[in-house]
């Protein structure tokens, strides 16, 4: 849940490329119902994930809350449903706020898309791993369904199923990626960033004249292109320094998922400014002391649980 930071730098980016050339009368109101949307559909994607697996757990991580029984299911399910609630009531305000209604509907799509990850896509290899990158574009696009910059979600849609896909393969998950399993979801990506690019390239092509006005093809890209490039070199050098490969992964998913804040102030800076790209940057060193706070508060809670003993068969 520490990496909720990570989702309300992507709906905030958003929100503030939506509204670059108003900064000064900057809608604060609206950009609470944005934080609760993410807080909700993050929790709440979050908490259904451990209801599902609190059997799996029960033996791989008893010192969780449901497997150890410091928390109840029907407790459970009403923190679950008290988030998705949050994030629909959330979505419902800013809609009535803003009159975009579009993004209510985006909401709850969204939270559909968690649902189905959570329930089967996390089963079904590649449908789960381009999931995941969907369920970033989409919630991305909560508050500002009219795509102002385009690259912004289809790079948290790209990078968070490619990541994800590395690192599903670097700990060796089950079922194993196949070859097979690789050409679906890269396949299936780059059909996505097709459509997603044709689509708006069309719709946008008679009012800006060209292409490229319509794509938002301006030197500010730059930024972002090399926040890619450098997180190219720091996944690098991760895989190498760790000494398993699931270490690896781990480790890779979590700077990665980190990293999204880099991209979004990236793009912050070069389509809003530089005082909004730092506010979106100080969301990095937040998300990454809550990682090791929860970290640390899990290892405090597993010591503190009752020893479990099993049987030695001979």
């Amino acid at each position: 849940m520490a990496l909720v930071f990570t989702a309300i730098a992507d709906a905030a980016c958003s929100f503030l490329l939506l509204h670059r050339f108003h900064l000064d009368t900057l809608p604060w109101r609206e950009l609470a119902c944005v934080v609760g949307i993410s807080v909700g559909l993050y929790g709440f994607g979050m908490s259904l994930n451990d209801i599902i697996d609190r059997r799996r757990d029960g033996t791989v991580a008893p010192h969780r809350p449901l497997p150890s029984n410091r928390m109840g299911l029907t407790t459970a399910h009403l923190v679950c449903g008290g988030l998705f609630t949050l994030a629909i009531a959330s979505a419902a305000a800013y809609s009535q706020f803003t009159g975009i209604w579009l993004s209510l509907g985006l909401a709850i799509w969204t939270g559909l898309l968690i649902y189905f990850y959570d329930v089967a896509g996390k089963y079904l290899v590649a449908p789960g791993l381009l999931s995941l990158g969907l369920i970033r574009f989409f919630h991305c696009l909560i508050p500002a369904p009219q795509l102002p910059v385009l690259w912004h979600p289809l790079l948290l849609l790209n990078h968070v199923a490619v990541l994800s896909a590395i690192a599903y393969h670097l700990e060796e998950k089950r079922p194993a990626l196949t070859r097979a399993h690789w050409w679906t979801a890269l396949g299936g990506l780059a059909v996505l960033n097709v459509a997603v690019i044709a689509l708006v390239a069309t719709r946008r092509a008679e009012r800006f004249g060209s292409w490229m006005g319509a794509l938002n093809l301006t030197p500010g890209l730059l930024i972002p292109a090399g926040a890619v490039v450098a997180f190219g070199l720091l996944a690098v050098w991760t895989v190498r320094r760790c000494a398993t490969g699931r270490e690896a992964g781990q480790q890779l998913m979590l700077y990665g998922l980190l990293w999204l804040i880099v991209y979004d102030a990236a793009f912050t800076g070069a389509y809003v400014s530089w005082q909004a790209a730092i506010a979106i940057a100080l969301l990095l060193p937040v998300a990454y002391l809550s990682v090791q706070l929860m970290r640390w508060w899990s290892a405090v809670v597993a010591i503190s649980q009752r020893p479990a003993y099993k049987r030695a068969e001979s």
